[in-house]
């Protein structure tokens, strides 16, 4: 009897049975997110009460803050827990996070992916430094993000004389990912996406734990019409394959085959930046750059970094890489972190992070929510609501040189930028140097121990990573040391006798 694997998207989701453990795929602008699977979910919750009490697990972002992504599966009942690598995406499962309504937990992004394979191959779980010194070690809060979560996720083991992390295995019963094109047989090609992430690494965790694979596309092709290079899931792994010809590359874009790699074109015309407190740390994070470098960008404040490489035509001066697995081209910023135009190669997300994790980055530009006198920085949970580093913390702890870029303060800030000179108009409402980070998502113990080089980049001040602390290095022009500076920071930084100003073309 001929293998057909093509059935509807309700007949797909029926196979989610209560209490599964459900990996999902995104990365953020609806890179890679099987919308039609994840909406089939949630009408037949909504309809049957049914699935309930999932386990959803996610590495990166997924969703539009809206209704899209994780905030399918943020209904009271639906799911039970979360093992979720960055959440500002879904509101409505912060939410149910910060009131206990579920379980919350977060790993580092790369951890994840590189879990899936551990689960895959049934080895005892991931074994890794990543981690070390932040809220994801089982000595400070294990991952943990509400009262809810209590299980052990991760331990601390020794070997050799060094500490390590065990991040445990566990089952996955359902991979819910997407693709371009799928034959009968299940086998699918990602040939028109701007992304693999970690797309194979969880359908095959579900299909070696028995569980099952769902797979969207957007076309179905006959069978033997695949190019076997072409193809990134085998159909042996696939057990269920949904048409969507509805299916978008993202949110915003239907198709653009510059973002999937398949054609190269002219680069898009950009306006020049606005000078505001953004474009200021942009230029001076960018003074950090060097020839032949291997660069990282994060999502926020750094992507303007990447933005300004573009700008200014030396992108062929460095390696650029983001960690959803893409290389070299432009890198998109906002809404559409992790999609790239004219990219020079796109490797599988777990792969990415094992060139992370080894030391491969040189230099890495990443954002920050709160800074304190030790050096650490949280980004990872801000005012009690979950927010989760995606692959901060695997980029951050292992990069040879971080660059964190980030606001003085906020929330009414405001500033004049003119003639080579900063003036502090009015000052935020909320202190972003304190004297210790709600969480600790980078630990400056562990970066001291390393021998990183660490750079802390505002509009008004630089910073770097001392042995004794933070240390003040370079001042904006026009900025009082003691009522713009000092006065707002909670503790009192390492000030040496003359602190550098920046350049005048960090102003314009």
């Amino acid at each position: 009897m001929p293998l057909n694997k093509f059935m509807s998207a309700d007949d797909a989701v029926a196979l989610i049975r209560d209490g599964d453990t459900v990996g999902l795929v995104g990365g953020g602008g609806g890179l890679m997110e099987a919308s039609c699977l994840f909406s089939a979910v949630e009408k037949r919750f909504l309809e049957t009460g049914h699935p309930r009490n999932l386990t959803a697990v996610h590495s990166l972002g997924i969703g539009d803050k809206k209704t899209r992504g994780m905030n399918c599966f943020a209904h009271q009942g639906m799911v039970r827990k979360v093992i979720g690598g960055h959440w500002p995406w879904s509101p409505r499962m912060q939410q149910m996070a910060r009131d206990n309504e579920i379980e919350a937990y977060v790993l580092p992004g790369g951890v994840v992916m590189q879990l899936y394979r551990e689960i895959a191959a049934k080895r005892p779980g991931l074994l890794t430094h990543v981690g070390l010194g932040t809220f994801v070690d089982p000595r400070r809060e294990g991952g943990r993000m509400n009262e809810a979560a209590h299980e052990e996720l991760v331990e601390h083991i020794t070997i050799e004389g060094r500490d390590y992390l065990r991040y445990k295995p566990f089952p996955v019963n359902v991979a819910i990912i997407r693709g371009s094109y799928a034959d009968a047989h299940g086998n699918v090609s990602l040939d028109q996406e701007a992304a693999n992430v970690d797309i194979y690494a969880v359908a095959l965790a579900a299909h070696n734990c028995g569980g099952k694979v769902i797979v969207q596309v957007r076309t179905a092709v006959d069978v033997g019409t695949l190019p076997a290079r072409s193809v990134r899931i085998p159909g042996a792994i696939v057990d269920a394959v949904v048409v969507d010809p509805e299916q978008r590359m993202g949110y915003d874009t239907v198709y653009d085959p510059l973002m999937s790699g398949e054609r190269r074109g002219p680069a898009l015309a950009h306006p020049p930046q606005p000078m505001t407190a953004r474009q200021v740390i942009a230029r001076r994070a960018a003074q950090e750059l060097t020839d032949g470098a291997v660069l990282n960008y994060g999502f926020g404040i750094p992507d303007a970094v990447a933005r300004l490489v573009e700008l200014r035509g030396d992108g062929e001066r460095y390696y650029q890489t983001i960690e959803h697995g893409t290389y070299g081209g432009e890198l998109l910023v906002g809404t559409l972190f992790g999609f790239a135009r004219n990219a020079s190669a796109m490797i599988d997300g777990p792969s990415q992070f094992d060139f992370y994790s080894g030391g491969g980055l040189d230099l890495a530009f990443l954002g920050f929510g709160e800074l304190d006198r030790e050096g650490n920085v949280n980004v990872s949970k801000l005012g009690g609501v979950p927010v989760g580093p995606g692959g901060f913390i695997d980029i951050a702890q292992n990069a040879r040189k971080v660059v964190f870029c980030g606001t003085f303060d906020t929330k009414g800030t405001e500033i004049e930028i003119g003639a080579g000179r900063l003036a502090i108009r009015r000052q935020g409402e909320v202190l972003k140097l304190v004297p210790s980070v709600e969480q600790i998502t980078f630990s400056g113990e562990q970066s001291r121990a390393s021998g990183q080089e660490v750079i802390y980049v505002t509009e008004r001040a630089v910073f770097r990573l001392g042995e004794a602390g933070l240390v003040l290095t370079d001042m904006a022009p026009g900025v009082d040391i003691r009522s713009d500076i000092l006065e707002r920071i909670a503790f009192t930084p390492v000030i040496p006798s003359d602190p550098k100003p920046y350049s005048a073309d960090c102003f314009g």
